[in-house]
């Protein structure tokens, strides 16, 4: 079985989004997060976590890519209660069972997006459109014969038909000045 794990190839989460999640975390879409925000109303880090972000189930911090990892049922049973917790502790959630059977959807969406090779990236955009949001998914594989992955080094990419007309500049946001 596979899920998804946040990711860093290199320091640019730790300043476009205002928490970032650590490498090595459980990972979901998070897009539950924005569910009752207007999303037009968005700015600056929290504009770009609607965007591009996944979220780290441990820290509630965001990630722009994640791996697909190998895992076991102990490792998709841990990432439920993870998010379970948070959902009680962080988003309302009426009663721990309430919340597994939400982190139980989540988690399982999350496992939907892992039907490519183990190791595989995958980066996620949204949009919001006619009060809907709306998540279009990009895979990033490795070169053949590549050893790892750099942050500029991807070359296969599925998903990608569509570019997104919005650009995210780093610098300015790196600088902490709101769009």
């Amino acid at each position: 079985m596979k899920l998804l794990k946040t990711i860093r190839l290199d320091p640019s989460d730790t300043f476009v989004f205002e928490r970032a999640a650590e490498p090595g975390e459980w990972a979901v879409p998070g897009t539950f997060v924005f569910a009752a925000i207007d999303p037009s109303a968005l700015q600056g880090k929290t504009r770009t976590a609607f965007r591009a972000g996944f979220l780290g189930v441990s820290s509630l911090g965001w990630s722009t890519l994640v791996q697909i990892v190998e895992t076991n049922a102990a490792g998709r049973a841990d990432a439920v209660a993870q998010l379970a917790q948070r959902l009680v502790q962080h988003f309302g959630a009426p009663s721990l069972e309430a919340a597994r059977v939400a982190a139980e959807e989540e988690v399982t969406f999350a496992e939907s997006l892992c039907d490519h090779d183990a190791d595989t990236l995958i980066a996620l955009h949204r949009t919001s459109e006619n009060g809907d949001i709306r998540e279009a998914f990009r895979t990033l594989k490795k070169r053949a014969g590549s050893k790892s992955f750099r942050a500029f080094s991807f070359m296969d990419v599925e998903g990608d038909d569509e570019a997104p007309a919005e650009q995210v500049d780093l610098v300015t946001l790196a600088q902490g000045e709101r769009k």
